[in-house]
């Protein structure tokens, strides 16, 4: 069985998450897609997110309908910070006679040093599906000199270009601006219902 790992905050999951998600499931041969959702990313200490039952809620609406999209609690269910190595260690728990694929964005291949223990990360997974993105170069033999073994384990993923960026939705719904067709029409109803994103800067709750 082949898992893809989807890591994110999904604040909110729009229709650029699917599309990539659905490449990766076709391209990689995947069985699976795990959506993990992260409810305290490291990377984003300081900035002001949903709360995670909000987006656990946004999520469930949006994989509804596909089966071979699953949501992984594995981040929900112990205290962060959330590091990738610890969540791939659970992971293979899990899923023992699993091989595990993480899917990561090009920009984030890049920076792959800078992430908590990436050698480790690196010996742990089968592979890294890579997402291309424009203005993401990635030099792989300057990467394999920090990260040894990296280069035999990435996995380029075609897919369209979407420019859309949940930072970019919520942007758009604090300053009035159209966003609705950015989102699942599951996604955009809890989004109007919740009554999300109406100011950056303040923290969102259910109501």
């Amino acid at each position: 069985m082949r898992i893809g790992i989807f890591g994110g905050t999904f604040d909110p999951p729009h229709i650029g998450h699917l599309i990539l998600a659905a490449e990766a499931l076709d391209q990689l041969k995947l069985d699976q897609v795990l959506w993990t959702l992260t409810a305290d990313p490291p990377h984003k200490q300081g900035q002001t997110i949903s709360v995670v039952e909000t987006r656990f809620q946004l999520l469930q609406a949006a994989l509804a309908d596909n089966p071979a999209f699953q949501i992984s609690q594995v981040e929900m269910d112990r205290p962060g910070p959330h590091y990738a190595v610890d969540t791939v260690r659970i992971l293979q728990g899990q899923y023992p006679l699993a091989e595990l694929i993480y899917l990561i964005g090009g920009d984030s291949l890049r920076d792959l040093v800078t992430w908590h223990t990436p050698r480790t990360l690196t010996a742990l997974v089968a592979g890294f599906g890579v997402m291309r993105r424009p203005g993401a170069d990635i030099d792989l033999d300057l990467l394999a000199r920090d990260i040894p073994g990296i280069t035999a384990k990435v996995q380029f993923i075609d897919t369209p270009l979407v420019e859309i960026s949940a930072s970019q939705i919520r942007q758009r719904a604090a300053a009035g601006q159209p966003y609705r067709y950015f989102l699942p029409p599951q996604v955009f109803t809890l989004v109007k219902a919740f009554d999300l994103y109406r100011s950056v800067g303040t923290k969102t709750v259910v109501k």
